[in-house]
């Protein structure tokens, strides 16, 4: 997926516990990870951005693309990641995958 933020194009790489962006020499510049902790449940554990990317609200379209991969694999979370615990209570009609 492909995201147009602040001027900056981004596409981001979705596999079913990751998504992330890589810059073109293939370095990580935003990430969040949802490792599987039991049958049916994953862990928000690391959500990143490089910090010439920050402030552009990179971070939150990472949460918003992990909330979707996770209901559409019909999963439920438990966010661990500080980060990923505040985008759920600023996005309480989000919270229908938590745990």
């Amino acid at each position: 997926m492909q995201i147009l933020t602040r001027g900056a194009s981004m596409e981001f790489i979705r596999q079913p516990n990751r998504i992330y962006a890589q810059d073109s020499s293939g370095a990580i510049v935003a990430e969040v990870t949802f490792p599987a902790i039991k049958e049916g449940e994953v862990q928000i554990d690391h959500t990143y951005v490089d910090a010439k990317l920050r402030g552009r609200g990179i971070a939150a379209i990472l949460m918003n693309e992990a909330y979707e991969s996770i209901k559409e694999q019909g999963f439920k979370a438990v966010p661990t990641c500080s980060y990923a615990a505040a985008w759920f209570e600023n996005n309480p009609g989000k919270m229908d995958i938590l745990s």
